[in-house]
């Protein structure tokens, strides 16, 4: 998601504009510790974004059927959901740049409809593509982006430095964006989405298409942005990356809400414990189904495995083996989001 509608660049004479400018107030942390905030803590606000009864129509297609939810400053909030649940179509009513069908939506307090513009020079976008101009260096990259939001050329200068620092980017900052690795690029969009120090970030997909180093490396810059009181809402396709950066989330599905809470409150409460994965031989899946009926609270019959979700894996273990069963492999885990979200995105289970 592209962000729009930012303020035109101008030299500034004085100080640089509201816009850019963040008080340094050291607010109490969730876990005892002090973190560097913006204005929000020393009024202790309201929700920064709220909707309530919010859909999106095109024509007779519903894609955001009646949510409602609240973001909380300082928190990453989480929208998980397969393609076509209503992720995108929201987060782009959050940035203003889509119009709500219905319902109401107040993001940093403001009415999109009415104070789009306003709203938008205080996001920062990390959008799923990555939208860099690819024949400037790292630094030029910035430095324009920063210029859009009438910053003053120092105050853009002190920002670079802060946010290469932050990318672990500053010994590439003469580099062509093009010459950079998948994880660089990513690493160089998030600096620039905090070019003008916003007071929410937006974050489609930020992970999509990078190897498992590259995404630690990034899950380390974001959890880094929670620790100083940023608050984060984010789409993801990666179950364990909402595990490791949201504080809440929402699962939709086809438009609508079909669950809320902490990713620990939702396997909790949606999965039993346990799950045990087995894998038999081609062509004996079939036969083995039904002496795996009753053996536990849920099972999944998926292409290539059964799963069997219980609260007790060694007895529902015990008792494969006392059937005579021989799966040709067997693993034994902890319950996970994923299941969570298979679940209630409906796959078909056999219960």
């Amino acid at each position: 998601m592209a962000q729009q509608g930012a303020v035109p660049y101008r030299e500034p004479d004085g100080p640089e504009p509201n816009s850019c400018k963040r008080d340094r107030i050291v607010g109490p942390e969730r876990n005892g510790t002090t973190r560097p905030s913006t204005r929000y803590d020393s009024v202790m606000a309201a929700s920064l974004v709220r909707a309530r009864a919010l859909t999106k129509r095109f024509d007779d297609f519903v894609a955001v059927d009646g949510v409602d939810f609240d973001v909380e400053p300082g928190e990453a909030f989480g929208f998980l959901g397969p393609n076509g649940a209503g992720k995108s179509s929201t987060m782009r009513m959050i940035g203003a740049v889509s119009p709500i069908s219905g319902g109401s939506l107040s993001v940093l307090g403001m009415d999109p409809a009415r104070d789009g513009p306003r709203i938008r020079a205080r996001l920062g976008v990390v959008p799923q593509e990555n939208n860099l101009d690819t024949e400037l260096p790292v630094e030029e990259n910035l430095l324009i982006y920063g210029r859009y939001f009438g910053m003053s050329r120092r105050s853009i200068r002190e920002r670079i430095e802060e946010l290469l620092d932050f990318a672990q980017l500053t010994d590439r900052r003469a580099d062509i964006v093009e010459h950079l690795s998948g994880g660089m690029k990513r690493r160089l969009i998030i600096a620039r989405a905090l070019i003008n120090q916003p007071d929410l970030v937006i974050l489609d997909e930020p992970t999509t298409g990078l190897d498992p180093q590259a995404r630690h490396v990034l899950w380390d810059r974001l959890y880094r942005l929670k620790q100083e009181g940023a608050t984060l809402v984010v789409t993801t396709h990666y179950m364990d990356e909402a595990e490791q950066l949201c504080d809440r989330l929402v699962v939709m599905d086809k438009g609508k809400i079909v669950a809320e809470g902490s990713p620990r409150d939702l396997i909790r409460t949606y999965a039993p414990r346990e799950v045990i994965e087995l894998r038999f031989a081609v062509g004996t899946q079939d036969a083995a189904l039904r002496e795996l009926e009753g053996l536990a609270k849920r099972m999944e019959v998926l292409p290539d495995r059964v799963l069997l979700y219980t609260d007790d894996s060694d007895a529902v273990i015990a008792e494969v083996h006392a059937r005579s069963l021989k799966p040709e492999s067997l693993v034994e885990r902890r319950s996970t989001l994923e299941d969570v979200f298979l679940k209630l995105t409906g796959r078909t289970l056999v219960d």
